[in-house]
């Protein structure tokens, strides 16, 4: 993961959405306490600056010290950059002691994830037994009919890595091995929904920080080509919103804790 993200971290920053205020006050009503939330994978600190605004603190990682670069320096968010695989030292020095946090979060990013690994991270460092661990990821974009459709073949590309597949299938098949938090009988996936209004060149921002179409300019192939820019600025077209569409991005939630 340390490095899919290196080249286009500016266009991460500018074209990921954010994620909705009912995400968070849903993850933030399972957690009895509001004092510390660890949110790895940071990224640009999309998800850590919603999180500040409900735990007294926030450490942020991320093994990309490019991506950090971008994200938004707030007072009671602490910004890391770890190794991609941390040891147990490396884990208390910059995160936290045994059973120090009560929130995990991993926005978008569960997928690249050694998760044997991880998963006993989280557990080491999760308040027993009611620290919760909350992973979501996204999924296409959807406008309308016509450009919801130029984009399936758009994203129907060779150059995804297989851990996407995790994606598509809305997390419900990654591996989570966490209780059921109160209230709730299963751990998910929970269904939530972001709204976005964008331009035309903000949608393409968003489609350039794919780690697919990265991928693909490393390999000297360019995926929004001249026709391919033509068939999404038709299917755009023009309203009385000045270009700006409303752009949805539906969110599938994993939520569990950790259980004594």
């Amino acid at each position: 993961m340390a490095n899919l993200f290196i080249k286009q971290a500016k266009q991460y920053a500018q074209g990921r959405p954010s994620y909705p205020p009912h995400l968070f006050q849903f993850i933030a009503s399972k957690t009895p306490q509001h004092d510390l939330a660890w949110d790895v994978g940071t990224g640009s600190g999309q998800a850590a600056r919603s999180l500040a605004e409900i735990y007294n603190n926030v450490i942020a990682t991320d093994t990309s010290p490019k991506q950090l670069e971008f994200a938004t320096k707030l007072p009671n968010i602490r910004y890391q950059q770890t190794s991609p695989t941390m040891s147990s030292a490396e884990l208390e020095q910059k995160v936290g002691a045994e059973s120090s946090v009560d929130l995990v979060t991993i926005a978008q990013a569960l997928h690249w994830f050694d998760l044997p690994v991880f998963y006993k991270q989280v557990k080491w460092v999760l308040k027993k037994p009611h620290g919760i661990i909350a992973a979501w990821c996204y999924t296409t974009p959807e406008v309308n009919d016509s450009m919801d459709k130029v984009l399936e073949r758009f994203y129907k590309n060779p150059y995804w890595d297989s851990e996407r597949q995790m994606v598509d299938d809305k997390y419900k098949t990654i591996d989570f091995p966490f209780e059921a938090v109160d209230g709730e009988d299963s751990t998910g996936p929970f269904e939530f929904e972001n709204e976005r209004w964008m331009g035309l060149e903000d949608y393409f921002t968003y489609l350039r920080s794919w780690s697919a179409y990265q991928k693909a300019k490393e390999k000297g192939v360019e995926l929004l080509s001249e026709h391919v820019v033509e068939e999404f600025k038709r299917a755009w077209g023009e309203d009385e919103n000045g270009g700006q569409k409303l752009v949805k991005f539906p969110i599938y939630l994993r939520i569990g804790k950790v259980g004594a």
